[in-house]
């Protein structure tokens, strides 16, 4: 992805004003606010490991993401799952139960739980942002 794509951002609830910006989005890089200096980089992402910072390197790999479950680190062992993805919910863990939803996702909005109501809006985004990199930081 290159620099003329837009930047997406996570807002802090179902804010979209620039002052609530909490992250922006390269397509690479997760920055911390508004900026999209280096230094800034809280994370990387190359669609299998979440790294810290600018890192490519193994030793700095905190998430391992196969589509559909989140792994502490380097790890796919089933006990290492941290959260499951199923489009729409993210579980604790490896559970699939109505009861182990955290977080649901849909459209830009970021809910408590199962619940659509705007009072339960935890974040917002103004594009799509891959799942595994929005669980890595919230």
């Amino acid at each position: 992805m290159g620099n003329t794509e837009a930047q997406s951002y996570i807002y802090k609830g179902k804010s979209s004003y620039s002052s609530d910006i909490l992250y922006n989005w390269d397509g690479k890089y997760l920055y911390q606010g508004k900026s999209s200096y280096s230094s800034q980089v809280v994370l990387s992402f190359d669609g299998k490991h979440v790294y810290k910072g600018k890192s490519n390197y193994s030793s700095d790999i905190l998430y391992t993401w196969d589509g559909k479950h989140l792994y502490r680190g380097k790890s796919t062992y089933s006990s290492d799952i941290l959260y499951t993805w199923d489009g729409k919910y993210v579980y604790a863990g490896k559970s699939t139960f109505s009861s182990d939803i955290l977080i649901s996702y849909t459209g830009n909005k970021i809910y408590r739980g199962k619940s659509t109501y705007s009072s339960d809006i935890l974040y917002s985004t103004n594009a799509p942002i891959p799942i595994a990199v929005l669980l890595a930081v919230l």
